[in-house]
């Protein structure tokens, strides 16, 4: 099969391959893949020059009504086949441009990642940021919900939920993972092997490296299929190609997948750890002979993140939802500081090897319904910050947090939280994303606008059904 470079390559492959359509994709604001088709002729030369146009004024936090005409401009070693269409499909994932100007949109996320790249580039410490987000997923048999002026509801259940021991199954075989003990014992308890070995591999098949599978902590189908790091961009690519594979792998199953942080109450949460490490060449940066073996720039990355970590939230947990899992006593990450083996720490500093290669930071406290281009392109932001103010990120928090006494422990920062506080943070501090034009101040004030309006704003009027069981009776 041909490898794809050049727009040149793209229509050789299209060629040779008998591609009929062409599926054109671009992330919009709040993190959701948008796509359109065309007939694989429409792909030429010119397309990757000028761009095909669309309606920007559709697409969630963009342009208003009257200036709603856009570009998308494919990106030709983004090509895949797509896996699930009938016809002979290829993706390409597109950057969007101004069709006036030409420029890049300032609020394509593809685009503010490429930024944060040429900015690392720009201030000569490295040259390349490599990412690893581990992403968490649900996978359900089924699920409603519904919310109007008279009720509101959901309903989730899978064949796997522990709820589900004493439900009529003709017969009910009682292999039901126990809540928190779904990590991860073999087949029958565990029954999704087989599903998600076919989401790995699919992966694998559309050029998605992937390095395990597994079955997570919770209960009802809760699963982890970890890809091997990339540079920051590329990384963004591969977790639309892994959310979409994994949806779609679910559905052609007749099962759903959800990547919300905290679907089921009194249970694990859905994380996305994200493992970052800042190369020059062929050196790994955070490399060294400090704590855990760590260099100091490493350490100073560390205490960037740290710094701002309570605004960075708002991009890495975006929900209202993302909160209901940053609690205590369900292993997330609610503490603000850093350890080589406290996984209750905000940044951890993996020790499963020796090697210098292997060093990196892991910042716990992402979820997978973030924006990916966004949350790393900040995450890199804050750890830049860091490094360029040789921020000290304090004393290394190695002991059990469930242990400590209640007055060491108010000493220990934690996460904002609530949605609302972390956007709070974010107005108060935001000058680190604004360097290199990254983010830009319209990213930053609509990000937070949107966010307020549609999603806190509106969980605030709703009543929520605890609320009928703590109070109808007063």
């Amino acid at each position: 099969m041909l490898k794809m470079e050049t727009p040149k390559d793209v229509e050789a492959f299209i060629k040779e391959e008998g591609v009929e359509v062409v599926d054109l994709r671009f992330m919009d604001f709040p993190g959701l893949w948008q796509h359109f088709s065309v007939p694989a002729r429409e792909v030429d030369a010119a397309a990757f020059e000028n761009g095909l146009g669309f309606d920007g004024s559709s697409i969630r936090g963009w342009q208003a009504i009257n200036e709603s005409d856009m570009l998308v401009k494919p990106v030709p070693e983004t090509g895949f086949i797509d896996p699930f269409f009938a016809a002979k499909t290829l993706v390409l994932i597109c950057n969007i441009c101004d069709p006036v100007t030409g420029a890049d949109y300032t609020r394509d996320p593809r685009n503010i990642a490429r930024k944060a790249v040429a900015y690392l580039r720009g201030l000569g410490i490295g040259d390349t940021a490599y990412f690893g987000p581990e992403a968490e997923f649900f996978i359900f048999d089924d699920i409603r919900f519904g919310q109007n002026e008279h009720e509101g509801y959901y309903h989730i259940d899978s064949v796997e939920g522990r709820w589900n021991t004493g439900r009529p199954e003709a017969p009910n075989l009682g292999y039901k993972p126990r809540y928190k003990e779904g990590y991860f014992p073999v087949p029958p308890t565990d029954s999704m092997q087989d599903i998600r070995s076919e989401m790995m591999l699919t992966l694998e098949r559309i050029g998605v490296p992937i390095e395990c599978q597994h079955h997570e902590v919770a209960t009802g189908g809760q699963a982890e299929i970890d890809m091997r790091f990339a540079p920051l961009v590329p990384m963004g690519d591969m977790l639309l190609k892994y959310k979409y594979v994994i949806k779609n792998v679910a559905r052609k199953h007749n099962r759903t997948v959800t990547f919300m942080p905290k679907p089921l109450f009194n249970d694990n949460g859905t994380g996305m750890h994200t493992h970052i490490s800042i190369w020059k060449g062929d050196t790994n940066l955070f490399a060294g002979d400090g704590y855990a073996g760590l260099s100091e720039t490493a350490l100073h990355a560390a205490g960037g993140i740290l710094k701002h970590a309570p605004s960075l939230l708002a991009f890495t947990n975006p929900t209202t939802n993302s909160y209901k899992r940053l609690v205590p006593g369900f292993e997330a990450p609610v503490n603000l500081a850093y350890s080589s083996r406290n996984r209750s720490a905000a940044v951890r500093i993996p020790m499963y090897s020796p090697s210098a290669k292997a060093k990196r930071l892991e910042f716990r406290c992402p979820d997978p319904s973030c924006n990916p281009y966004l949350a790393m392109s900040a995450i890199l932001m804050a750890a830049l910050d860091g490094i360029q103010n040789k921020t000290d990120p304090g004393d290394p928090l190695d002991k059990d947090i469930y242990d400590l006494p209640p007055e060491e422990l108010a000493k220990v920062p934690t996460t904002p939280g609530s949605l609302r506080e972390a956007l709070n943070a974010l107005a108060a501090d935001h000058e680190y994303l604004l360097k290199g034009d990254v983010f830009t101040q319209d990213v930053v004030d609509t990000w937070i606008d949107y966010k307020m309006k549609n999603e806190v704003q509106a969980i605030d009027l709703r009543p929520h059904p605890w609320e009928f069981a703590l109070y109808y009776d007063i």
